[in-house]
């Protein structure tokens, strides 16, 4: 156990209230003072949550099941970090977790959707994830290029034609744009 997750545990009993481990997660990541320590917690949080990431998709384990102690111990990480790791994958889930009501002994089993993993970690611009080159083993190299390029599709803004001043209005009152609902929109 690391000494921000016993810091985090000594509050909550203080406390005398019971919290979720996604709250002790927030709370533990809000915590970090200086520019330095934000930097080095979110460090040494993305090398954790690389290794868990290889070691599923390496195994191409599709299910999380079991106690999220237990878990948390299997992965190498505190209980309120891997609520930090079930909050990243959550969107890459069959079924989303009710993050707020994880506690440390809740039980989840939840199974990840490959796809949606991968076109997650594309839209988080986490390179060093969507580039571990166990996806080989999930992915042809068409398949990811395919899950690109509807990433690319859905992330590309078009703007619509621009009304010219003296076009008419889109309101629809006849007059001329510059006359009518220019100004109104600045």
């Amino acid at each position: 156990m690391k000494d921000c997750d016993i810091l985090v545990k000594a509050k909550i009993r203080i406390r005398g209230e019971s919290m979720s481990i996604y709250k002790a997660w927030t709370d533990l990541s809000d915590q970090q003072t200086s520019q330095e320590a934000y930097n080095k917690f979110w460090q040494d949080y993305f090398v954790k949550e690389q290794k868990n990431y290889e070691m599923i998709i390496e195994a191409k384990e599709t299910a999380l099941k079991g106690p999220i102690a237990e878990l948390a111990e299997k992965f190498s990480m505190t209980t309120s970090e891997f609520a930090g790791f079930l909050d990243g994958i959550n969107t890459s889930l069959e079924t989303e977790l009710d993050l707020e009501a994880l506690e440390e002994a809740s039980e989840i089993d939840a199974t990840i959707v490959w796809d949606k993993l991968y076109y997650n970690m594309l839209v988080a611009k986490a390179d060093w994830l969507y580039g571990i080159p166990a996806w080989d083993g999930i992915f042809t190299e068409e398949e990811r290029k395919a899950i690109r390029k509807q990433y690319n599709k859905d992330h590309t803004v078009v703007k619509g034609d621009k009304i010219g001043r003296n076009d008419p209005c889109p309101c629809g009152s006849g007059k001329k744009y510059k006359k009518c609902c220019l100004n109104k929109e600045a």
